[in-house]
């Protein structure tokens, strides 16, 4: 279950309430009887460490692809070679 922070009007007090998703928020203030507003809050999730993404979900195949990698956007290749057309040879005589 979800633990929602609310701020109370009148006094300024900060109360914590453990909710289900589907529970009507609180709007009186347990302290004063003031009105409540839900805060938001920071959650607890965060991505630590160095390279979880390429340790967990790449490509297990190969190293880790750079922009480097990429051939330009004009369709030559990457080494600087002529572009090949695809037209017929020449026939043999």
């Amino acid at each position: 279950m979800p633990l929602y922070e609310y701020e109370c009007h009148g006094c300024g007090q900060v109360t914590e309430a453990l909710q289900k998703f589907a529970d009507a928020p609180l709007t009186v203030c347990p302290k004063c009887g003031g009105r409540l507003t839900k805060l938001m809050s920071l959650n607890s999730f965060a991505l630590k460490g160095s390279g979880w993404y390429a340790t967990d979900y790449a490509n297990k195949s190969g190293p880790p692809k750079t922009d480097g990698d990429k051939a330009p956007k004009d369709g030559a290749p990457k080494d600087g070679a002529a572009k090949v057309e695809n037209s017929p040879s020449p026939a043999k005589k």
